[in-house]
């Protein structure tokens, strides 16, 4: 040790109170690393709620964003739809002026409006629209409201007869189930 070294220390040993024989820290020593310690404490604390404050507002913002897409969504979902409806409006106008006319033909009026029923058939399946048309085919709860039942020697029992109103699919969603007339066998004859 140097004698500058030895001086500090006996200096510290002069300063502590008599009987303790240790040396005592100078009571500014101590409160400088706990200050230190509580100011990055607090600055820590202080990152942390800005970033919680940003997360919140971020979460917010995406909240709204999320309500005003799902609603120019459902605004515009059908635009395809009506885009591929437009040319049937558009025939169906040109078959309305051909039918007011003094020597229009029903034969032709009736092949013309067939074609525009064709288009608009071809228009809703290409959005995935599907016919349920169950001539013939056993009933299905599921896809076919039965409204009658009818005596039929031709179909089987519990096999569409006619169907009445035609039914349709979304995508594998039933939409709209046929109503059909189920056949509930041949007649049978009463004995009288």
């Amino acid at each position: 040790m140097s004698a500058e070294s030895t001086d500090t220390v006996n200096t510290s040993q002069t300063n502590a109170p008599e009987g303790t024989g240790a040396a005592t820290p100078a009571p500014e020593a101590t409160p400088a690393p706990a200050a230190d310690a509580l100011a990055a404490a607090k600055k820590e604390a202080a990152d942390n709620y800005d970033r919680y404050l940003r997360a919140v507002a971020d979460l917010e913002n995406f909240r709204r964003r999320t309500v005003r897409e799902k609603d120019e969504l459902r605004q515009f979902a059908a635009s395809g739809v009506l885009e591929d409806l437009l040319p049937v409006m558009d025939n169906l106008g040109l078959a309305i002026q051909a039918a007011k006319q003094p020597n229009a033909e029903v034969k032709s009026l009736t092949g013309g409006v067939e074609m525009v029923l064709t288009q608009l058939k071809s228009a809703l399946t290409s959005h995935g629209l599907k016919e349920i048309h169950p001539a013939g085919e056993a009933f299905d709860p599921n896809l076919h409201e039965a409204i009658s039942a009818q005596a039929s020697a031709e179909v089987p029992e519990g096999n569409v007869v006619t169907v009445v109103r035609t039914g349709y699919s979304l995508n594998g969603r039933l939409l709209r189930p046929a109503a059909v007339i189920v056949s509930s066998g041949a007649a049978k004859e009463e004995k009288a």
